[in-house]
């Protein structure tokens, strides 16, 4: 992982109205920890060196600073105002950076996010330009189409989770593009725009914390690691 600079934008623009909480769920303590720390940590361990990059509603960056300064002590972390979509938010990370490398996108709400994917996602996106961690459907799923329910194959469904990696000649170019609402991740920015996007085997307990059961269920995660 030596030679070219990497950069992870780590986005967090929740304001806890599905989780019904007083404050932003990237804020809320699991295990004594603000979510928004565990995915920072996570990078920061897996790749030495890395440019970490956060993604906050305007009105949060105080409390990021401040939360930032608690739990993750010295550590060099760039607070960026996130705009008005996903996409907006992406786009002004994203202007932090600078040289040519390899972009992680991550969802902040994502605090299981593990050393072994971060790798993984790394090696994938420097041999084919990117990698977009993804796992299999496990239940069974039905199209509704007006009230027409039709099955679909499970087989061929994939639940797509972040990071989504890029390097930096994919992803700077894709991001110049006027926003469309079809644009739900990284990825189909990215294919919109012209690039092939490609998988690579994600994790199970790579959860992103929504509802307070989430919250359960990342609690007892983070339990079972330790």
């Amino acid at each position: 992982m030596i030679g070219i600079q990497k950069y992870a934008v780590i986005v967090a623009g929740g304001k806890g109205t599905r989780m019904g909480a007083a404050v932003p769920k990237q804020f809320l303590l699991l295990q004594g920890k603000p979510l928004l720390c565990y995915p920072i940590q996570a990078f920061a361990d897996a790749i030495p060196g890395i440019r970490l990059i956060l993604v906050l509603p305007p009105d949060q960056l105080g409390s990021a600073r401040t939360v930032l300064r608690s739990y993750l002590g010295n550590l060099d972390v760039t607070i960026v105002a996130g705009g008005e979509t996903r996409y907006n938010s992406v786009q002004n990370g994203l202007k932090e950076v600078a040289d040519d490398g390899i972009v992680f996108v991550h969802d902040g709400a994502r605090p299981l996010i593990s050393i072994e994917l971060i790798r993984r996602c790394y090696v994938r996106a420097s041999e084919h330009g990117s990698a977009i961690p993804a796992i299999p459907v496990t239940e069974s799923v039905r199209l509704d189409d007006l009230g027409v329910s039709t099955p679909v194959n499970r087989e061929l469904l994939r639940i797509i989770q972040t990071p989504q990696t890029f390097r930096t000649e994919v992803i700077l170019p894709a991001f110049q593009q006027d926003y469309d609402p079809a644009f739900t991740d990284e990825a189909t920015v990215v294919e919109a725009f012209g690039a092939k996007v490609y998988l690579v085997e994600g994790m199970r307990d790579n959860i992103k914390v929504t509802t307070p059961l989430d919250m359960i269920i990342a609690d007892a995660l983070l339990k079972q690691r330790k």
